[in-house]
């Protein structure tokens, strides 16, 4: 990896999203934020980067992707999203099907996206671990932020089209609800044996992670109806459920407030290609945040290309979502959703240098991002970047 440079941001409109928007610098020290202020020290040595007025925000972050796992362009060899063998493949991990060269990494970094949060996909009730990760990388290893970030798993129409074709159980949504719980009481009697007499087991390992609150349940639901199962089974087995999709989950934003569930919501920019999302909405999530539910926009990529998170975000703002919260969801709310806040999300003293310079606001669709970082390192320019020494 490119040695890390000591730099400063100057001229710049900064927004943090931890805290009100000002014009100043941002000092980068060894792939970390230093500083940053209305007027801050520039150390000797640092190269300054006149941002000309630009305005520089954290690197954005989409919690729901398949990039890597499901290449575009490359048909059967490059479908890797889906192990659609068993119903049931807690143990699988999309880390191991991530290839980061992808081209939709670039389009990410080039959109100012530098995490992203990789699924398995939603053919089976439940479908794998998924994996927090930097968007720049020659070895999917180097760009872990957090593994396992989640356990995937799906109710609705994929999971009984999928095994419904064949015959097979679940091929109703009460198969599939019957299938999540068979396999949750199995890893709870798991649990309850003595370690040393506990056979090897990677499904029972995996739920178990999820039944003891290390990380969250990833449940892809998009109608109403499934929203309420996903909600009984959290209390059924008291884990920290988080809402992917959730297209209509605004007809039920006072009860997933009430009981404090994030919803991961996208993608937008669809076509109602199925029944269950036929009452999508670009108005939800500025629903959904005036509820006080914490949500978060995604692209579901790429099913809609990760380079237009930004203009959903946009779309949103345009149904009526409040600007600084449209931000916030493709920022500091995934963040935490994903468990990395302590890291990304927010410019703040001592986070990651990830961070993008646009040429203005960025809800504005005719902006640019002109420059990219991650750990510090330029990893995108509308200029070409200048060769490591």
């Amino acid at each position: 990896m490119v040695a890390q440079r000591n730099y400063v941001i100057s001229n710049a409109h900064i927004l943090p999203i931890s805290g009100e928007p000002f014009d100043g610098s941002v000092v980068i020290t060894e792939g970390k934020i230093a500083a940053l202020g209305v007027e801050v020290d520039h150390p000797a040595g640092y190269e300054v980067i006149d941002a000309a007025g630009g305005w520089v925000l954290p690197g954005l972050i989409d919690a729901h992707v398949h990039l890597g796992v499901h290449e575009e362009g490359e048909g059967w060899a490059g479908a890797d999203v889906n192990e659609t063998t068993d119903p049931v493949t807690a143990a699988v991990r999309a880390l191991d099907a991530i290839n980061p060269a992808e081209l939709g990494f670039a389009d990410a970094r080039a959109a100012g996206i530098t995490t992203v949060n990789v699924n398995p996909g939603s053919a089976n009730p439940i479908g794998g671990l998924a994996v927090a990760l930097k968007t720049q990388g020659r070895i999917v290893d180097e760009m872990v932020l957090r593994s396992p970030s989640g356990l995937k798993s799906a109710l609705g129409e994929n999971p009984k089209r999928v095994y419904g074709e064949r015959k097979q159980t679940p091929n109703t949504r009460l198969g599939v609800a019957m299938t999540i719980r068979k396999a949750f009481t199995e890893a709870k009697n798991w649990q309850a044996k003595d370690p040393a007499d506990r056979p090897g087991d990677l499904v029972s390992e995996a739920l178990a992670l999820v039944l003891d609150r290390k990380i969250p349940w990833r449940q892809h639901c998009h109608r109403a109806d499934d929203i309420a199962t996903a909600l009984r089974l959290a209390d059924e087995f008291g884990y920290q459920l988080v809402l992917d999709h959730g297209t209509e989950s605004y007809k039920l934003a006072d009860v997933i407030a009430e009981r404090g569930i994030p919803v991961l919501y996208g993608p937008m920019i669809v076509s109602r290609s199925k029944v269950e999302v036929r009452d999508r909405s670009p108005k939800a999530p500025g629903i959904l945040a005036r509820a006080g539910v914490k949500v978060s926009i995604i692209t579901d990529h790429p099913v809609v290309p990760i380079e237009f998170l930004i203009h959903q975000a946009a779309l949103a703002v345009r149904e009526g979502m409040d600007p600084v919260e449209a931000l916030r969801a493709i920022t500091i709310n995934p963040a935490e959703v994903l468990g990395v806040a302590d890291r990304v999300g927010t410019l703040e003293p001592g986070k990651d240098a990830d961070l993008a310079l646009w040429s203005g606001d960025p809800l504005d669709t005719r902006t640019r991002v002109q420059r990219t970082w991650i750990d510090g390192e330029l990893v995108f320019s509308q200029e070409p970047a200048e060769a490591p020494a």
